[in-house]
């Protein structure tokens, strides 16, 4: 009976046990080499993001993973004895993290991005109007750029000059699609025309001379750019 009684007991302690299990975080275990499991998959796995390489992704903590945690290490500045303990663990699940949500970031701001050049891509060919902010009637340069951005809900000044004043400096080298680029046409440093950076040095504007259309930034217009603005 009391046998039974223990069987019993035994395989209740079975079926629960799986669904108490909660993955632990790097570090939470020594890993070392010949140690295998989900702990040195997910080691591996933020190891290969990070561009530490260890090649294949199988569990198995052996050289190639070794080598990879001793280059972490040394670049973090850790002791380079290829075991991951706390330490080490905390800071490779900081940084992975971090890179992980950086990505997604990037990705989304290429998202935004795009849909607010597709969207201004869709007026090319309007005519210029001083004062126009619709594509029924044409628009004027910082016309056409706040009706864009207000297509993908981002609100901006009405004037060039004014959208000058928002968003985040970037410089020339660093320009990304869907950053904001001022001019000044009297060079004295006042913005008066803008338009909208789309890559591959090019930007679509509303010119007075021939519409929505985009224009390489060559000669001319590097001579009388003021500056960009990242305004998302």
């Amino acid at each position: 009976m009391k046998k039974l009684i223990s069987l019993a007991i035994l395989g209740v302690f079975l079926m629960l046990a799986p669904a108490q299990t909660v993955q632990a975080a790097v570090g939470d275990t020594l890993l070392k080499v010949g140690t295998t499991g989900s702990d040195v998959v997910q080691l591996q796995t933020e190891l290969n993001y990070l561009g530490y390489n260890v090649g294949i992704v199988d569990g198995i903590f052996g050289s190639n993973t070794q080598a990879a945690v001793k280059a972490f290490q040394s670049a973090q500045s850790l002791s380079a004895d290829g075991i991951v303990g706390p330490i080490t663990g905390n800071q490779l699940n900081s940084l992975y993290a971090t890179k992980v949500s950086q990505k997604s970031n990037t990705q989304s701001r290429q998202e935004k991005a795009n849909a607010i050049i597709a969207t201004g891509k869709k007026y090319i060919g309007v005519s210029y109007l001083w004062g126009g902010t619709s594509p029924g009637t044409g628009f004027d340069c910082s016309g056409y750029v706040q009706y864009v951005f207000a297509q993908n809900g981002i609100s901006l000044p009405r004037v060039s000059r004014d959208q000058y004043t928002v968003g985040t400096s970037v410089d020339f080298n660093n320009l990304q699609p869907g950053d904001l680029v001022f001019f000044s046409f009297a060079r004295n440093g006042i913005v008066d025309h803008d338009g909208i950076y789309i890559g591959n040095g090019q930007f679509i504007n509303s010119s007075s001379s021939k519409g929505v259309t985009i224009y390489d930034l060559g000669p001319y217009w590097k001579s009388v750019y003021v500056g960009a603005k990242r305004v998302f």
